[in-house]
């Protein structure tokens, strides 16, 4: 799925006058229509970066996910390069809202501190409440000590505000609603991704459709639970024909191997868990591999297809539906 283009859009009504769409083709009936839904919706989702993994990859951006609601920006993980992504999406850093972290490995947490640094450089000027297991409080106190030195010279050279009052850690161990304002409520559950623990999936329920995230995970009954009946469902993958090119030059290859297959979910497993949990769309994000050119979307259609009937959209960075 192509990312919504609102001047296509425009253009469209305008050659067509609004009238009926029942002399076009079915499939543009159908895509009209979607097009038209989209654009009364209060929220939107973009797919920030959709690779898995620590190590920078040239195709796909670190994980990271936005969901806008009225102009309300709430962040689902930081990895690498978030801030530059919020760029390219159009999404201004000073609209953060909320920032929340599934689980404390690097490619989903990198940039936490960073993101909020940026931001507060740019034109945040709101506190922001920052969710996520421990140690979440001590993070954001050494990320502000590490950079101590910048904060105190644009503090005192640009008349900026003290960054430390604006971010707001709140530490979760455990499963419930978590943050609710008057756009959204926010369910996490607890997911298994072994070694981290807690790990979490968060339901967003805002005043048009429920987006659940993942993070990563294995095949999870309580992430089942989480994304019951959702619109949307964004969902780790892992393509196990692909993994031995992935490790094959991985010093600890037996060890990352048997990461990936305790800790993540397979193609089929996706699709079933999506099936199980009848949510309407499942999107695939968090590839791995991320970085393998040959891993086209037909590649991965094929793999989640045969266990999923419903609405399947092969992830890309900056994607917004």
């Amino acid at each position: 799925m192509a990312a919504i283009d609102t001047l296509s859009r425009r253009r469209f009504l305008a050659a067509t006058g609004g009238l009926a769409l029942a002399g076009l083709a079915a499939p543009n009936v159908r895509a009209a229509l979607a097009e038209s839904a989209a654009a009364s919706r209060r929220s939107r989702l973009i797919l920030l970066g959709t690779a898995g993994g620590p190590t920078p990859k040239a195709l796909r951006a670190a994980p990271a996910q936005a969901v806008v609601v009225d102009g309300a920006v709430y962040i689902v993980d930081c990895g690498n390069g978030v801030a530059r992504q919020m760029a390219l999406a159009g999404l201004a850093l000073g609209a953060i809202r909320e920032v929340f972290l599934t689980h404390h490995h690097s490619d989903h947490n990198a940039d936490y501190g960073n993101l909020l640094l940026l931001a507060w450089a740019a034109d945040l000027r709101r506190p922001v409440g920052t969710w996520g297991p421990p140690p979440l409080a001590r993070m954001t106190r050494r990320f502000l000590q590490l950079n101590a030195e910048d904060i105190r010279t644009r503090i005192a050279d640009e008349g900026r505000p003290p960054l430390a009052p604006l971010i707001r850690p709140h530490e979760l161990r455990r499963g419930g609603v978590v943050m609710q304002d008057e756009r959204v409520k926010v369910t996490a559950a607890l997911v298994d991704h072994p070694p981290m623990a807690p790990a979490f999936a968060y339901r967003f329920d805002c005043p048009d459709r429920s987006i659940v995230f993942s993070g990563d995970t294995r095949p999870s009954p309580a992430l089942v639970e989480l994304a019951r009946d959702a619109d949307v469902l964004v969902h780790e993958v892992m393509y196990l024909p692909a993994l031995e090119r992935l490790i094959a030059s991985e010093a600890q290859a037996e060890r990352l191997r048997r990461h990936l297959l305790d800790s993540h979910t397979t193609t089929e497993q996706v699709g079933r868990l999506a099936t199980e949990a009848g949510v309407k769309t499942l999107v695939l994000s968090h590839f791995v591999p991320g970085g393998d050119p040959s891993l086209t979307d037909e590649v991965w259609r094929d793999a989640v297809a045969p266990h999923y009937a419903g609405r399947l959209v092969i992830g890309r960075d900056l994607m917004e539906l």
